[in-house]
């Protein structure tokens, strides 16, 4: 199936007769990947299923004012991020907890999902991105998952190219630490 353009999207959506196509495209283009990365964020399936419509409601009640000059995708990735960073600051906020302690507490919703269904390094690793600072562990899920340029995850987060670098660098030292305190070898 041919790849549906974002202009061809926007110019759906923008004329009334054929605006919900437009946004079945925008959804179909751009659903799966939003959940993913939403996903990898908040760790539980129903929190993720929630933010990403929270998420797309955003998209359909402002899409009209969407600026042409990002990318369409980046403009959704950083709905959603914000979104799920609203969301982890609340749930920290209504326990009255630590972000260490919110990171251990999805660390065990994730060993316990039944929509998980990774192997032990993947679990391990998930693990070990959870442990990052909140920062650290978008940066490196948009990066290493997602498969962002600096560019475009500068564009989303509105941090220096070279802020991210850094911070991506930091997160995978972290990480490759946690593995080989496990003793998991990769």
């Amino acid at each position: 199936m041919k790849q549906v353009e974002d202009s061809e999207i926007l110019e759906k959506f923008s004329a009334a007769k054929t605006r919900d196509e437009g946004f079945n495209l925008l959804l179909a283009k751009y659903q799966q990947k939003i959940y993913w990365h939403v996903r990898r964020l908040v760790i539980d399936h129903d929190d993720a299923d929630d933010l990403v419509q929270d998420t797309f409601v955003k998209v359909w009640k402002n899409l009209d004012k969407f600026r042409s000059d990002a990318q369409l995708y980046t403009w959704i990735y950083r709905i959603a991020t914000n979104e799920c960073i609203t969301f982890l600051n609340k749930k920290k906020q209504r326990n009255n907890t630590p972000l260490e302690e919110v990171s251990a507490e999805l660390s065990e919703t994730l060993i316990a999902s039944s929509h998980f269904n990774g192997d032990k390094v993947q679990l391990k690793l998930q693990q070990a991105i959870l442990t990052l600072p909140e920062k650290q562990r978008l940066i490196f899920n948009m990066k290493y998952y997602d498969d962002l340029k600096y560019e475009e995850i500068s564009e989303i987060t509105g941090t220096s190219v070279g802020a991210l670098k850094a911070s991506f660098h930091i997160a995978v030292k972290k990480i490759e630490a946690f593995m080989l305190n496990e003793n998991i070898n990769f």
